[in-house]
């Protein structure tokens, strides 16, 4: 099974529309129109057009593209927010939506909102409701926080290591950092996740981190698993270039 995965978009609608042409190029290469295209989540915040990704992606599902799209934390935040801006998201109650590290301002206003640095919640929560489309609420709220593939698991963040596949909770799917990024042990797949930026795409042995710093500046990557994660590339404008564990 060939499966393509795209990092963290972060509203950088015109680097997804790139990435996506180079996924087209691949699999009119190759010959494989229909394999799964996963995207890891954290659709939103931080760049210029949440609100336009969200719009292409949800177009694209409806076409009957074969994408796969998982929550990211910001995914959730965003969805949080939208069904009940009076309370935090309570995996993460110390983190609101609109605080300066999330970027959930700068998605509200990719959506038309004006003035959004400087208005209080309750004020941007009644222009949240006119302007946010019903259709990007539900999408967001339906995002599942996993898939799995032959060989394969894809999670935004991770998971949490010794814990069977089958038991993961979405605390850890779409926020874990340390206990997983640091822990070697085989996992019985390549685990694919997104959420802890890197400078280019790395292959772990027992994980694949795809996060290229979309969200700060760096491009935003996508790659090709073949022979159940036996074999991976970085999609690019010029071809692929393979991904190697490193030593």
């Amino acid at each position: 099974m060939r499966v393509y995965a795209i990092g963290d978009i972060h509203g950088h609608l015109d680097q997804l529309e790139a990435v996506h042409q180079h996924i087209a190029a691949d699999k009119a290469r190759v010959g494989d129109p229909d394999a799964p295209v996963v995207h890891i989540g954290d659709l939103v915040d931080r760049g210029p057009d949440s609100a336009g990704v969200i719009a292409w992606l949800l177009a694209r599902v409806a076409e009957g593209q074969p994408f796969i799209v998982l929550k990211g934390n910001h995914d959730r935040l965003m969805a949080h927010f939208l069904r009940d801006p009076s309370e935090s998201d309570p995996l993460r109650p110390d983190l609101h939506w609109f605080d300066s590290r999330i970027g959930g301002r700068t998605t509200l206003a990719s959506y038309g909102i004006e003035g959004t640095r400087y208005r209080d919640t309750p004020d941007l929560e009644r222009a949240a409701r006119v302007a946010v489309p019903a259709a990007h609420q539900a999408f967001l709220e339906g995002l599942p926080d996993h898939w799995r593939a032959p060989g394969l698991f894809f999670a935004h963040a991770g998971i949490r290591p010794g814990v069977d596949l089958s038991a993961q909770v979405e605390e850890d799917l779409v926020w874990i950092r340390e206990a997983f990024l640091f822990d070697t042990r085989d996992h019985g797949v390549l685990v694919v996740h997104g959420h802890t930026p890197v400078k280019a795409v790395t292959h772990y042995g027992s994980r694949l981190n795809i996060d290229s710093g979309a969200a700060y500046g760096g491009p935003l990557s996508a790659v090709v698993i073949e022979d159940k994660g036996n074999l991976v590339a970085r999609v690019t404008g010029e071809g692929r270039v393979p991904v190697t564990p490193e030593a």
